[in-house]
């Protein structure tokens, strides 16, 4: 997997963009007026964003809408797995051990 995604995702902004764009397509005065950041700052993170694959732009007459690309958080979320289920084996032991204290 390409580290291109993590840079990318480590801005919180972008983030924020991309939590927005799963709920649906925006343009970007809507989304200007969601984060509170200026149109050339969106502007330059949907850049970022749609370089690294994470968004596509929709052309609409005079319109551009934004939408998420799910393809590459999929990579993210691949490499993720072995990492879910460390957390998952813990998890587990910590109600093991929580069960184990109730029946004394």
């Amino acid at each position: 997997m390409s580290t291109a995604a993590f840079d990318v995702l480590a801005d919180p902004s972008r983030r924020r963009i991309l939590d927005l764009l799963r709920e649906r397509e925006h343009m970007v005065g809507e989304l200007v007026g969601d984060l509170g950041l200026s149109q050339p700052g969106v502007s330059k993170h949907l850049r970022v964003l749609r370089d690294a694959g994470l968004v596509a732009v929709r052309q609409d007459a005079q319109r551009r809408w934004y939408g998420l690309e799910p393809a590459p958080l999929a990579e993210v979320d691949a490499w993720l797995a072995p990492y879910r289920r460390l957390w998952t084996d813990s998890l587990d032991a910590l109600e093991r051990h929580l069960d184990t204290k109730e029946q004394r």
